[in-house]
């Protein structure tokens, strides 16, 4: 077993009055793989973003790769952490070429500039643009890339500074059929190689759950509802409970789930 990555305890997160998360318990290990899955308002971002340190709680303790929120420096600490999210995709200049979106988070920066770099990071960058199947994009301009092919040049870039912990914020939000399952292929391998870092992806569909991932949270009104190995955790009951509506699981060949109504 893997040493810890992160740790919340009893972590609550209020906005302008509102209660995003609350009470949240969650401890992931190195060798982990966890899906976070809920509606659309359950706190799933939230809760990521208080992963990615860009976000502080408004009450509990949160521990990021060893260091404690409010007690590090987190310009220290981001670096060590791959961050893929819409959020992130709205900040990227159009006329960004492939190859320099994925060198800049060598520097934690969008938008190539002047900085130079060596040999071993642009070929870090091709690989790992060849490995999420981009290497014919390597000139394009950002603007020019499908939905599809922005998620998985934007993964490349959340690896490109070797980070210990990679955060995912619903990946295949927006893609068509064979985009999304390009892309989930692509993770389930990724997910699968002992190399990888430590793996926390975010959704509300469990059709998108990459084969290879070990653990499962589920969030419904920014609490907990279940937590754990997804084999045992990932039942109809819980998942009943964490959408409102009565739902039956089914498990397909590839260890992909598949849901639809009771």
């Amino acid at each position: 077993m893997g040493g810890q990555v992160l740790l919340l305890q009893d972590v609550a997160v209020r906005r302008d009055g509102a209660v995003l998360l609350r009470g949240i318990d969650w401890s992931v290990r190195e060798d982990e793989r966890w899906v976070v899955i809920g509606p659309n308002g359950a706190g799933k971002t939230t809760l990521l973003q208080v992963a990615a340190s860009l976000l502080y709680p408004s009450e509990g303790v949160v521990e990021i790769l060893g260091e404690r929120l409010g007690q590090t420096d987190v310009f220290d600490l981001r670096p060590r952490i791959g961050l893929a999210s819409a959020a992130l995709a709205e900040r990227i200049p159009p006329d960004e070429k492939v190859i320099d979106l994925v060198l800049t988070a060598s520097y934690a920066i969008l938008g190539r500039w002047t900085e130079e770099y060596d040999s071993h990071d642009v070929t870090r960058a091709v690989e790992l643009i060849d490995q999420l199947g981009c290497a014919h994009l390597i000139r394009r301009r950002f603007a020019t890339l499908s939905e599809g092919e922005r998620k998985r040049v934007q993964i490349a870039r959340a690896l490109m500074p070797d980070p210990e912990l990679l955060l995912l914020d619903e990946p295949a939000a927006g893609l068509d059929v064979a985009g999304r399952e390009d892309l989930v292929r692509r993770l389930g391998a990724l997910a699968q190689d002992p190399k990888s870092p430590t793996m926390v992806l975010v959704t509300h569909h469990v059709e998108e759950i990459p084969a290879g991932f070990t653990h499962v949270l589920m969030l419904r009104h920014g609490s907990v509802v279940a937590q754990g190995p997804v084999d045992s955790v990932m039942t109809p009951e819980n998942l009943s409970q964490t959408f409102g509506v009565p739902l039956v699981l089914d498990r397909g060949q590839q260890g992909r789930w598949y849901a639809r109504p009771a």
